[in-house]
């Protein structure tokens, strides 16, 4: 019969950290909801979390490991029929002795019935597979913090809520929210990987958020009061006179929050001066006097 290390696929040396994550990709395989109807799989189900209950518990893991208890948990069962009698005289095996037969096969039998007891309570209470699924929220929603509805395979929605700053790739715990356990065993996890989708205007880097705003020839030589946008809204921005393609501005705490701190970063614009599609005369021939008179370089 294979052993608890056997079943869940690890070395006895194996890490408190590797023998779970071992078992879960099993028990994601191997859970009877996404076998319905298969008793081989079952079976193996039931052995599988019997084998991790014992494993994960440290104290009993290392009473099995030095032989204390057996892959069910139970106690092994002692001989008392032996050790009652093999204290005998010096150079005899055994102390003369008549074997009370009724006393012998209640122990026996008493040993067996407790060892069956406990397998059956422990296969009786098993937690349910713990079950990943993939949130996609835009780029504001994982800045600002947002709640989503999923809409499983089974057809049941689960509500998530998706905190302020949340990363793309970053995954989130919802306990108990996974399948249910069998013979009122607790439910397993449910593991959401979060799926940022790019924007179209924002960039983030770090908790600092990033944005190219286009402004016009006379609002970069004059000087103006702009609307920029951010993760909040809409926000009044004033242009310096003299600003040119790459002039960045910086809007104090209108990045993403960070949770470790509770301060939100900074948000910044970068100017980008864009010059109408069509030039018209008036324009030109200015430009072609003010630049005779004003040659500069670029390029250098």
């Amino acid at each position: 019969m294979p052993t608890p290390y056997e079943i869940i696929g690890v070395a006895p040396s194996a890490s408190a950290d590797d023998i779970k994550k071992a078992y879960r990709k099993l028990a994601k395989k191997l859970h009877p909801d996404l076998n319905p109807g298969n008793k081989k799989v079952e079976q193996q189900f039931k052995e599988l979390s019997a084998a991790y209950d014992l494993l994960s518990d440290a104290a009993k893991r290392a009473r099995y490991d030095r032989g204390e208890i057996d892959a069910s948990g139970a106690e092994r069962p002692d001989r008392p029929f032996y050790r009652r009698y093999a204290e005998g005289r010096a150079g005899a095996k055994y102390q003369d002795f008549s074997i009370d037969e009724d006393s012998f096969v209640d122990d026996l039998f008493s040993n067996l019935f407790r060892q069956q007891q406990r397998r059956s309570e422990r296969s009786m209470h098993l937690r349910g597979a713990d079950v990943t699924y993939v949130a996609e929220v835009d780029f504001v929603e994982a800045a600002v913090g947002a709640k989503k509805r999923l809409m499983l395979t089974d057809g049941k929605t689960l509500d998530v809520t998706i905190p302020p700053g949340t990363e793309d790739g970053q995954t989130l715990r919802l306990k108990g929210q996974g399948l249910p356990g069998t013979g009122g065993g607790t439910a397993g996890d449910a593991y959401i990987e979060v799926k940022v989708a790019p924007h179209p205007v924002f960039t983030r880097q770090g908790n600092d958020v990033h944005v190219e705003l286009p402004v016009t020839l006379p609002e970069a030589v004059l000087g103006a009061t702009v609307t920029a946008p951010t993760i909040d809204g809409p926000v009044s921005l004033k242009v310096p006179p003299d600003s040119n393609t790459g002039s960045q501005l910086r809007l104090k705490g209108k990045g993403i929050l960070d949770r470790a701190s509770g301060k939100r970063g900074d948000q910044y614009v970068r100017l980008k001066v864009v010059l109408p599609d069509r030039t018209d005369p008036e324009l030109r021939a200015f430009l072609e006097k003010w630049s005779a008179q004003h040659p500069y370089s670029v390029r250098r």
